[in-house]
């Protein structure tokens, strides 16, 4: 029914933890669910055997080392058994009412799911074997995690022929998520909001280089350049921009966008901003 990719980080540190806890939960959603890693980082490969999933590790990086978007869902597309694909960052653990939430929305032709995350510090092995894991932990995410903004996208569900003309966007960095809604909403695709019956468990971690030095992924070169490639703010959409709902009792469409949003999807406001922005600069270089 389903193939899950990702693009895993290196297998060491937190995020050796982090990342076997995402993708054996991800296992556990069924035998109808294919997953596949990208990317050639320490350790994947003895992962991908030691689980029994597929495993591509060649993919094509920037100059900085970092995967690129449009090669990883390419591959993705061609690999992938399955018409349904997700992409998921491998911090996420995903559990049976995705599942459900996945049988809901494939009947619709064309369509993205999202959904916002719950940030939640997870410093301990998920026992697989207990039938109460599920409650167990959306208990303690109800009770100690919080509900992200809806500018963080990890989780996209959608059909293999949704996303053909990607930018090269590094991937880990900004604006390549929430292009992919603006793109899906100009393509006229239902952009579906599976918040309210999905619970996507985002387990916290630090931003580290390579070299293990912490970094604020807002203000790399690559997280600049995804901007650009994106076309500025004007083409990053957010959950907000969901055109319809998953609630219990089916799809339901999202109340109208207001007025403020509508222009600066046309572009009014970033106009604005950037004559702004041109104006305060003439004036500074003047005094």
């Amino acid at each position: 029914m389903l193939t899950i990719f990702a693009a895993p980080k290196p297998f060491k540190g937190e995020f050796n933890l982090i990342q076997k806890n995402a993708i054996r939960s991800w296992i556990n959603l069924g035998n109808d669910v294919e997953i596949i890693l990208f990317g050639n980082e320490e350790r994947i490969k003895e992962i991908a055997e030691e689980l029994n999933i597929k495993h591509f590790p060649e993919v094509i990086k920037n100059e900085f080392g970092i995967p690129l978007v449009n090669d990883i869902f390419g591959k993705a597309r061609k690999a992938a058994k399955h018409n349904i694909l997700c992409y998921l960052n491998a911090d996420i653990i995903l559990m049976s009412d995705f599942i459900r939430a996945v049988e809901k929305v494939k009947v619709v032709k064309k369509f993205l799911m999202v959904g916002q995350r719950w940030d939640f510090d997870l410093r301990e092995q998920i026992d697989f074997q207990n039938p109460n894991w599920e409650n167990n932990l959306k208990k303690e995410v109800l009770k100690k995690g919080k509900l992200h903004p809806q500018t963080g996208i990890d989780c996209f569900v959608f059909k293999k022929g949704l996303f053909q003309n990607i930018p090269s966007f590094a991937i880990g960095r900004i604006a390549w998520d929430e292009w992919l809604l603006w793109y899906a909403w100009k393509n006229k695709v239902k952009i579906i909001d599976a918040t309210k019956e999905v619970m996507i468990v985002h387990q916290n971690h630090s931003y580290l280089t390579k070299t293990g030095e912490n970094f604020d992924p807002w203000k790399t070169k690559d997280s600049k350049r995804n901007l650009k490639l994106a076309g500025g703010y004007e083409h990053c959409f957010t959950i907000k921009d969901a055109t319809h709902i998953l609630t219990e009792k089916g799809i339901q469409e999202a109340p109208p966008m207001s007025l403020i949003r509508r222009l600066e999807i046309l572009q009014f406001i970033g106009f604005f901003v950037r004559q702004r922005k041109k104006i305060t600069k003439f004036f500074t270089k003047k005094g």
